[in-house]
């Protein structure tokens, strides 16, 4: 494991000795058998000996989001109520004062005086190693950023890290001899599991940058240092604006995934025309999240698919009545395995609404599979609109804009309508160094590309959107 910014590197035989180290400076000061212990800082490699070095002791990591400001942390502190939190200098302000407010130890991960982490790390008595590490206990809690609603944290256990990783592994072959980066933010789960976690347990090697940064991610690209790869569809935006990428060479990457948000068509042909088969897969914070991914060989042959389950984890489609629906028809992803979530911590009314008493995870998300098995995540179930009777998935109508040559990206959402029940309203982003086009142009547009129905009424051009960590919009914050 490295950092690429300082250039420290660590062996696992080192990762081991120092984990040890920080298990017995955790259980010195209470940090075991379920008690939380936070951490609010960008990726460095003192996360990964947080989280092995909790699990060592039985201590929940508690990860915070560096981006939300100390009133939106507040409330997820006071829930997970946190007996230590370590920070980075960064975040040291809002770190020191929600310590305060919830009684918890600070340690900084940068601080070089007597007090910080290093010289805590040294003095400590190392633990010896946890034999067994339990598949139903809680590893780390995460609070999702949601697109709709309030954060809840969603329990993460041991045996959800072995799933993922099994999923994972088995299906892009992941070996001793692969170089990931680690780049997605550390309070979200695909920067802990995608693809770090399970490269770690298979041997490999973890690149860590603090953050994306699109030279160097380019870089490391295209110098034959990454042999895979995994980001959500505004990291690939970002690589395909990027000035080389019109001539960048990207086939010494052996596997590309993407996932947390749906991957523009345009964006999978553009980097297939880079020897870039981006697989588009599908997860979730409370499945793990590993739960689809497509076949490179697929990628510009079933453009939007996600493929099939993964080898521990069942798929249904499902009608409001709770039976499955017919093949080829759109229903409710529900699933279920041994990688999804037991429920989210401090909240069972959220549990029970999400997971049935047999233990199917209803997703909240539209899908549909064809006839070769392979699914299709059409929309969010409580994004769907009805106009004129019709079923309208946003997921459709914003694939045909951002097809639009003009046209970066685009969210539609349903409005209230005196005749046809709703009808959508689209919000657009121009490409870089374009001008919005003409209103009817995109209404002629829409109009070859989808029925009459699925047409917007509304449009409106805005600068950027509101984003989750994943880089899903989060339509409840567009202003309509």
């Amino acid at each position: 494991m490295s950092e690429y910014a300082s250039g420290r590197t660590l062996t696992y035989q080192a990762l081991q000795t120092r984990v040890l180290k920080l298990a017995g400076l955790l259980a010195a000061r209470g940090g075991v058998d379920g008690q939380r212990v936070a951490v609010l800082c960008r990726n460095r490699i003192g996360f990964f000996e947080l989280l092995f070095a909790a699990a060592n002791t039985g201590a929940i990591v508690t990860p915070l989001n560096w981006r939300a400001p100390f009133p939106e942390l507040l409330p997820l502190v006071q829930d997970a109520q946190p007996l230590i939190l370590f920070y980075g200098n960064e975040d040291a302000d809002t770190a020191i004062e929600l310590a305060q407010v919830c009684g918890a130890i600070a340690i900084d991960f940068d601080e070089p005086s007597a007090n910080g982490f290093e010289a805590l790390l040294a003095e400590a008595v190392p633990l010896p190693p946890r034999r067994r590490w339990p598949c139903a206990d809680t590893w780390y809690l995460l609070y999702t950023s949601g697109t709709t609603g309030k954060p809840k944290a969603v329990i993460q256990t041991y045996g959800m890290a072995h799933v993922n990783a099994v999923n994972l592994g088995q299906a892009i072959d992941l070996s001793t001899y692969d170089v990931t980066l680690n780049f997605l933010p550390l309070f979200h789960t695909a920067g802990i599991n995608l693809h770090t976690l399970p490269t770690l347990f298979a041997g490999g090697h973890v690149i860590i940058l603090p953050g994306f940064d699109v030279d160097i991610v380019m870089k490391l690209l295209v110098e034959d240092r990454i042999s895979t790869f995994f980001a959500v569809p505004a990291v690939y935006q970002a690589l395909s604006l990027h000035p080389n990428f019109s001539r960048a060479e990207l086939t010494r990457v052996r596997h590309w995934g993407c996932g947390g948000a749906p991957l523009a068509d345009a964006l999978v042909h553009a980097f297939a025309a880079r020897g870039a088969m981006v697989a588009n897969g599908m997860g979730m914070t409370e499945t793990g999240p590993t739960v689809f991914l497509a076949d490179p060989e697929t990628a510009t042959s079933k453009v939007g698919s996600v493929g099939r389950p993964q080898i521990l984890c069942e798929a249904r489609i499902v009608a409001p009545d709770g039976q499955d629906v017919r093949p080829g028809e759109a229903g409710e992803l529900w699933l279920s395995g041994p990688g999804i979530t037991p429920g989210y911590w401090n909240n069972p009314a959220a549990t029970a609404a999400a997971i049935t008493d047999d233990g199917w995870l209803k997703t909240g998300d539209l899908a549909r599979q064809d006839a070769d098995g392979c699914f299709y995540i059409v929309g969010r179930l409580k994004e769907m609109f009805i106009s004129g009777a019709e079923n309208v998935y946003p997921a459709e109508v914003e694939n045909v804009l951002a097809l639009h040559p003009d046209i970066l990206e685009a969210a539609v959402v349903g409005v209230a309508d005196t005749r046809w029940g709703e009808v959508g309203h689209a919000f657009l982003m121009t490409r870089p160094g374009a001008s919005p086009p003409d209103l009817d142009e995109v209404i002629q547009w829409c109009r070859k590309h989808l029925a009459a129905y699925k047409v917007p009424r509304y449009f409106t051009w805005i600068d950027d959107f509101p984003r989750t960590p994943a880089g899903k919009i989060q339509k409840h914050l567009i202003v309509r």
